[in-house]
Order: structure tokens, then C-alpha cells, then sequence
């Protein structure tokens, strides 16, 4: 193992995370659901709780692991969580009422995230995450990018997609999409771009004109 992955290891075990996020994570382990790592979960609940978020969408409920950090970063906000597998929903829903996130601030929405993101307002949230079905990564940013008001901020796990970004031998549709979409978000004006390294990568996008 090299240094940096062992730094990268290291940061991930020392993150302690919640009953209800163990199990959530566990759970979707069982299904073969893909959960962030816990070192970005972390990072998605500090940048929650620096940005004073209190309305949030989520693109991509999985078992409610994302969710979990969301709210603990931000417990005051609201959530809107957007998938196609209803029965991994009400885990997740259940996750969070078991970590006493009041019902009144789930809004789980289950459907195709393509029909349900263009009935959602423009410029009405602080916080979107974008975890879903990697061949639409560049649709949902953009849908994103649409709903954050300015100054709201756009969080896209998986944005090296298992170490393949960085690597100029790696080919594939979701690799070169990934690219792409950092390439013209970092040179775009209207917006500031990050990538960290953790976990499997974490693009993150600040609107700071329109």
C-alpha cells in the first residue's frame, strides 16, 4: 500500500460515525448498494454545516447514509431526497427518524430523477448533492446548478469514479463524463470548483453568479 493510500485509510477509520450510519451503511452493503465513505461523509457534513444549509436536495437516497451526514451537519435543514427504489427509501426514512430527524423535514420523493428535478424550483436551495445513476452525472449537475440559489453549492460523490479519473489510460463513458464536467466547471466563471481526493473523489461546485 502506498503512503497516500495509507493516509487516505487512515482518515477514513478515524472517522466515528452514528449507530443509525453504521446500519444504514451496513444495509446497503447487504443490497449491493453503494455508500459514500465514511472520510467524505464527514466532508459533505462539515461543508452542511459551514454553509448554514436549510434546504437541501438529494439526488440518489441509497439507504440514507448520505442523508445521515447531511443532517447532522445541517439539523435544522430540510431534505429532499430523490430515487427510484422506494423500498431502499423507507429504510432510509427510518434510518433518519431513528436518529430523531423530525418527519416534517424528509421529503423522500420516489421517481426517476430526470422527471422529478424539473419540477422542482429554480434558485431554492442551499445544498444539492448529486449521487445517483453516474451516466446522467452531467444532466443531474446541470439540474443542480439550476435549483442552488446563488452562493448554494453542488456536492458530487464518486467524481474520480474508483481512481479512474486521473489515470489518462482509462477510458469509458462515465470516465470521460466525469472529466468533461470537472474540465467546464473549473474553467467556468460562474461558478468556484474543488475536487478532493476523499473517499472516491468529491467534485464540489459553488454558484457565485446568477
Amino acid at each position: 500500500m502506498s503512503s497516500k493510500e495509507s493516509s487516505w485509510k487512515y482518515v477514513d477509520d478515524a472517522v466515528v460515525e452514528t449507530p443509525q450510519m453504521i446500519a444504514a451503511r451496513a444495509h446497503a452493503a447487504e443490497l449491493g448498494v453503494e455508500s459514500i465513505a465514511p472520510a467524505l461523509g464527514a466532508q459533505i457534513g462539515i461543508i452542511a454545516a459551514a454553509t448554514g444549509a436549510r434546504s437541501i436536495v438529494e439526488i440518489g437516497t441509497g439507504l440514507g447514509v448520505s442523508a445521515l451526514w447531511l443532517l447532522r451537519g445541517a439539523p435544522e435543514a430540510t431534505l429532499t431526497s430523490i430515487d427510484s427504489e422506494p423500498d431502499h427509501q423507507q429504510v432510509a426514512r427510518a434510518a433518519l427518524l431513528d436518529a430523531k430527524v423530525p418527519a416534517n423535514r424528509i421529503r423522500l420523493i420516489s421517481g426517476k430523477a430526470a422527471d422529478v428535478l424539473p419540477r422542482l424550483n429554480e434558485g431554492s436551495y442551499d445544498l444539492v448533492l448529486v449521487d445517483a445513476d453516474p451516466a446522467s452525472v452531467i444532466e443531474y449537475v446541470e439540474h443542480a446548478l439550476r435549483l442552488v440559489r446563488r452562493g448554494g453549492t453542488v456536492l458530487v460523490p464518486h467524481a474520480l469514479w474508483k481512481d479512474r479519473v486521473a489515470d489518462p489510460a482509462q477510458r469509458g463513458a462515465t470516465v470521460t463524463d466525469f472529466r468533461t464536467l470537472i474540465a467546464e466547471l473549473s474553467a467556468s466563471d460562474a461558478v468556484l470548483t474543488a475536487v478532493s481526493p476523499a473517499g472516491d473523489g468529491l467534485l464540489q461546485v459553488t454558484k457565485i453568479v446568477g
